[in-house]
């Protein structure tokens, strides 16, 4: 008994160290896979945070690389305009006249204002890469201070701008002026459009209708370049300044551009363009002026005189019939109130200019309405041709 149990004591020591040993050897296999799991495990997570890290850093190279390379909508019209600008040196017997252009098309058309090369004998277009070409000129037109150049058009690659509508341009709206000013190439300013529908005085006794007033910082050579929407469009021809000094200070005109739509393609054509003409002076009707009349409108424009054999003449319009002061001013009355024209209420001089400037042509017929005395009267007017500066 005593050696069966011996003997099975020893059975079960053997069996024990069986398992004990199989179950080591099953634990390190497992241990073994586990580790080999976890290491590839291990090496995975490595890798996916080695694609993080060069994610993270590609986005922020993005983001940086766009913050350096980003251009302000300025930047970015002139980059598509600044070959298109062109300096002008118009020669005289009076001396060398700086100023600005563009171009219109790519058959060697640049645009610029008449004041720049009037009575010019030698012209010179220069782009801004240097290349400088002699300019011809095609037709001007003193009454909006236009002027059309030519040069050759296979001599230089030509971007012709696009024209914008300037009617459509609202108070406050920002623009972009380039040009030349004081002969510097390619300058560029801004602004905002301070009003629009001004009238500019020339020196051959009429005034341009409709130009834009804006507030971007021009100066003498600025004449004749473009006046620039936020799209890139020409709304205007620069063409003046308002300084006692010739230096900015605050107040620029423009040319609109629905009058260089009329006035251009009849230049490259014709050389010249002819403007509607009423004949009629008149001044914009007002409380006092009213008062004086014993009429009870106070907008409108009130007719001072009518030039003998024209239009307003053969048509029957009055002019005033007698003196008063107003205002410490003296003033005709007693003419015909322009109320509307075909239909359109006028509250001003600027308005019926304006009008014609953009909506007629000579030969064409309009009809005013005209207070006279107590009557409102229709009155039919067959528009001239505006006689040649004097």
């Amino acid at each position: 008994m005593t050696s069966l149990k011996k003997a099975l004591t020893v059975t079960l020591i053997i069996i024990a160290s069986l398992l004990v040993a199989w179950f080591a050897i099953n634990t390190a296999s497992t241990l073994t896979s586990l580790n080999a799991k976890i290491s590839e495990l291990s090496d995975n997570v490595s890798k996916l945070y080695n694609r993080l890290e060069s994610l993270e850093e590609s986005i922020t190279y993005t983001t940086v690389t766009k913050t350096v390379i980003a251009t302000s909508p300025v930047t970015e019209i002139y980059e598509q305009v600044k070959d298109s600008v062109v300096l002008i040196r118009a020669r005289s017997y009076y001396g060398t006249s700086l100023g600005s252009g563009f171009v219109y098309d790519k058959l060697g058309h640049i645009i610029t204002n008449n004041h720049v090369i009037e009575g010019s004998y030698s012209i010179t277009v220069t782009f801004l890469d240097g290349t400088s070409l002699a300019a011809s000129v095609v037709g001007t037109d003193p009454y909006s201070d236009i002027a059309v150049l030519k040069v050759r058009p296979d001599v230089v690659t030509l971007k012709p701008l696009k024209l914008g509508n300037s009617s459509e341009l609202m108070i406050g709206e920002q623009i972009v002026v380039v040009g030349s000013p004081f002969g510097l190439a390619g300058s560029v300013t801004t602004g905002i459009v301070s009003q629009k529908g001004r009238l500019l005085e020339t020196t051959y006794g009429y005034s341009i209708p409709g130009v834009i007033q804006f507030d971007a910082a021009v100066n003498p050579g600025n004449s004749g370049g473009p006046l620039l929407n936020m799209k890139g469009e020409v709304v205007g021809i620069t063409t003046a300044i308002e300084s006692p000094i010739s230096g900015f200070v605050g107040v620029g005109y423009a040319i609109p551009s629905t009058i260089i739509a009329r006035v251009v393609p009849a230049l490259i054509e014709k050389g010249s363009y002819v403007h509607s003409w009423i004949g009629i002076t008149g001044t914009n009707m007002n409380e006092e002026i009213a008062g004086a009349m014993k009429v009870n409108v106070t907008k409108g424009v009130l007719i001072t005189d009518v030039a003998p054999g024209s239009p307003a003449d053969r048509a029957g319009l009055r002019g005033g019939d007698r003196v008063v002061r107003i205002g410490g001013q003296t003033i005709k009355i007693g003419g015909d109130i322009i109320i509307a024209i075909n239909g359109i209420p006028i509250k001003t001089i600027e308005e019926i200019l304006t009008y014609l400037e953009e909506k007629t042509s000579p030969g064409d017929v309009v009809v005013f309405s005209v207070l006279r005395g107590t009557e409102i009267l229709q009155i039919r007017v067959v528009l001239g041709e505006r006689p040649p500066p004097s």
